[in-house]
């Protein structure tokens, strides 16, 4: 069978707005304004620390990162699913993709409220695999953590779909020799447009992957002969 990988902020769930409530509160605990939220989403994309030391920076907030970071967990711990939710159809896609395909999360959201995440919506069942940021592999874009999916899979990279709403998912995906499927939909577009190559998918709605899928699969078994 293929692999299909999918990232999950902003693929898979539109976790927007508890990502910016979370970090707006972690700026109001030390007396700063709030932000914007589609500023906010313009820092999502490369862990939580990331996040933090870019909210932290954009607001002039001299606060210690470690101590900063710390709280944004524990305040993001409280409010995973207030507003988070898979975005329309997600659900019944990942289950017809599961019966067609073996079915990984790649993401650098660390693993406990991933986990949380997918269990709130009935959808860990689905995933063989799930590796956050937090784990033994340096985080996306680095290739290690999607190669480690394809080995254990023991599919050929070729045979792989990553799918992403990010430039970090399109450059994780060309590292590591598998094809890629761009999530238009994501919020991972505010931070810029994603180009893509000549083999590449896009989905403009999350409808489509669908069809992004199905085109994916079809091409994988012509290319190994298979009917």
């Amino acid at each position: 069978m293929s692999l299909l990988v999918f990232d999950l902020d902003g693929t898979l769930v539109d976790s927007a707005r508890d990502l910016a409530d979370s970090t707006n509160d972690v700026l109001a605990s030390y007396g700063f304004g709030r932000l914007e939220e589609s500023a906010v989403i313009q820092m999502v994309g490369e862990g939580a620390r990331t996040l933090v030391a870019r909210v932290l920076a954009a607001a002039g907030c001299a606060a210690s990162l470690d101590e900063a970071l710390t709280r944004f967990h524990e305040i993001y711990a409280t409010r995973l699913v207030r507003h988070t939710r898979p975005y329309d159809g997600i659900l019944d896609i990942v289950v017809e993709a599961a019966a067609r395909s073996t079915l990984a999360v790649l993401t650098n959201k660390p693993i406990e409220p991933t986990r949380r995440i997918l269990d709130a919506f009935d959808l860990s069942r689905h995933f063989a695999w799930v590796i956050g940021g937090d784990s033994e592999f340096p985080r996306k874009p680095d290739p290690a953590s999607l190669a480690h999916l394809v080995a254990q899979a023991r599919v050929d990279a070729a045979r792989t779909l990553m799918i992403g709403d990010s430039a970090v998912d399109a450059e994780v995906a060309r590292r590591a020799g598998t094809r890629f499927c761009l999530a238009r939909y994501g919020f991972g577009q505010a931070r810029g447009v994603t180009p893509l190559l000549e083999d590449e998918f896009a989905a403009e709605q999350p409808a489509d992957l669908r069809a992004a899928i199905d085109l994916f699969l079809v091409a994988d078994r012509s290319v190994t002969g298979e009917t």
